[in-house]
């Protein structure tokens, strides 16, 4: 099987797990094509796809507008194709903050037209010394809601890696188009 994974990455999380993910399928036996959707010279070829991965973080409620661009311009080929949407966010690390993740994700299909089979909602993480001061307060006291994490570690994943890689596999393994 052929699988295309096609990520856009803000701070890096979202990049480790595409490449987590292709190391995945690679090692089980199918042949991935990873692409980059902010890379401006990117061409797509939807040749020879079986199934089709989307990954990309959340970012002030939206996912990154180089992702939705490319996505949007081949909804097409991706409504002919199994497909499963990685929706990494912080809101999706704690239970009264999937709604809010559901909802980007509902938003996004509304602007792009693309409509996955299957959406996986993936805690991402907190990359500290990237923030000012600003933005670590609205991390502190929004974003995480004052839960415990040391502000003073310079990161910290939330990401599930065993329970992506079960959405990953169950995604794999189910029939096409079920």
């Amino acid at each position: 099987m052929t699988v295309l994974i096609i990520y856009a990455t803000i701070e890096g999380q979202t990049g480790k797990v595409a490449r987590f993910i292709e190391a995945q399928l690679n090692t089980a036996g199918h042949e991935t094509r990873l692409v980059d959707a902010t890379d401006k010279l990117v061409d797509v070829s939807f040749d020879g796809i079986d199934k089709v991965i989307l990954a990309a973080p959340v970012h002030e409620r939206r996912h990154p507008k180089p992702f939705e661009t490319l996505i949007t311009s081949a909804h097409r080929d991706l409504n002919a194709r199994d497909t499963l949407l990685l929706s990494i966010s912080m809101n999706a690390a704690f239970p009264e903050g999937r709604e809010e993740a559901q909802d980007y994700v509902d938003e996004m299909m509304l602007r792009t037209g693309v409509k996955p089979r299957t959406v996986a909602l993936v805690a991402g993480a907190v990359r500290n010394h990237r923030y000012d001061y600003y933005a670590s307060q609205v991390l502190r006291h929004v974003v995480l809601r004052d839960r415990e994490f040391d502000p003073s570690a310079e990161s910290h994943e939330f990401t599930d890696w065993d329970a992506l890689k079960a959405s990953v596999a169950g995604f794999i393994d189910a029939p096409a188009n079920a």
